[in-house]
């Protein structure tokens, strides 16, 4: 097995912008949408303020009638201010079924270099449909990235998330700033949706009325 840490000399160190099946931290969506050969309006803006925090979701092709089959299943792209800060890579359950905590660790590190094992977890955005938090099985780091690995407990797969550590700083503080907002403001958006609904109804009632009225008798 390959021994190497983050930041000694590897091939992953002589194209450092590629950190990631060809992806980079930084992106912007439609050059991820464009990589993977999707429609980039599929983005999905999480929060508009105080950044602007968005979703992409691609699922692979793990197999049919092409025969190819991926050990990705899926990859969650997560952007700050049009700027790729973080990797959630699902792995396939099927092209992952039998193996080992240790047979990933050791596919993982041949790639990225010795993995620690902190007692840590992993944060996971609650939208990303995990936990909220889950216990590391490996981590690869050095001073710009993280990569943790975890095994989901409603599932038996792997996932790997990738982090810049810098990016995923600023949108972390971002999301945060966002939900207090949200909370915030939550009752006076409430009373405008009830308003603008109270609207809705009084006007499908009004062209109703105008409809029956002439036609009613007596």
């Amino acid at each position: 097995m390959t021994t190497r840490v983050l930041g000694e000399p590897s091939n992953f160190n002589k194209n450092p912008d590629i950190l990631y099946r060809g992806f980079s931290f930084g992106m912007a969506p439609a050059a991820v949408a464009k990589a993977v050969g999707i429609d980039a309006s599929r983005a999905k803006t999480i929060h508009e303020r105080p950044a602007v925090i968005q979703e992409l979701d691609w699922r692979l092709d793990t197999g049919g009638v092409s025969g190819k089959a991926d050990s990705v299943g899926s990859i969650r792209f997560r952007f700050y201010n049009g700027e790729l800060f973080r990797m959630i890579v699902d792995y396939d359950f099927i092209q992952v079924r039998g193996l080992t905590a240790e047979d990933v660790i050791d596919a993982i590190s041949a790639r990225y270099g010795i993995a620690s094992r902190p007692e840590a977890n992993v944060a996971v955005s609650s939208s990303s449909g995990y936990d909220s938090a889950e216990k590391v099985l490996a981590r690869w780091e050095d001073s710009q990235y993280v990569y943790d690995l975890f095994r989901p407990s409603y599932r038996s797969t792997f996932i790997l998330v990738l982090q810049s550590k810098p990016l995923d700083l600023l949108a972390s503080a971002a999301i945060l700033e966002a939900e207090r907002l949200d909370k915030l403001e939550a009752p006076t958006r409430e009373i405008e949706r009830q308003r603008k609904q109270d609207s809705i109804d009084d006007a499908a009632e009004e062209k109703q009325r105008s409809i029956n009225k002439p036609k009613f008798r007596p």
